[in-house]
């Protein structure tokens, strides 16, 4: 069952004038794994908590420290989530968490889905 979807979309050129006026910005925003990124995977991997944020229907006991994208070796991206947005995503009943995440033509987006896999008393299969 989805329990709810999120989009974002980043003008990269505009998150680079941000994060060059304010470089702090980079800290509060992203782990230090994802500060080594390139500025357009940065704006995707924004766009991606933003759309997460989204999906839960709001940023209550979501902190962007907490979201982490990483890849698998396959190249899919995936959350690594902790602290209270680990417990926020639990607490709303979500087992699942799909992403996609792209950069092109100066613009950066993400599309996420949140969904149960397992009913009321169903273990998950």
């Amino acid at each position: 069952m989805i329990i709810g979807t999120g989009i974002d979309l980043v003008d990269v050129a505009r998150f680079e004038r941000s994060v060059t006026r304010t470089p702090r910005l980079l800290e509060r925003l992203f782990t230090p794994a994802e500060r080594q990124l390139k500025l357009r995977s940065l704006a995707a991997r924004y766009a991606a908590k933003e759309a997460l944020i989204k999906a839960l229907g709001g940023s209550d006991g979501v902190y962007w420290s907490e979201i982490e994208i990483t890849r698998e070796p396959s190249g899919r991206p995936h959350y690594v989530l902790s602290g209270s947005t680990a417990a926020v995503v639990v607490e709303r009943g979500i087992d699942a968490l799909h992403l996609t995440m792209t950069h092109d033509a100066g613009l950066a987006a993400a599309y996420v889905v949140a969904e149960r896999l397992t009913t009321e008393g169903e273990d998950a299969r």
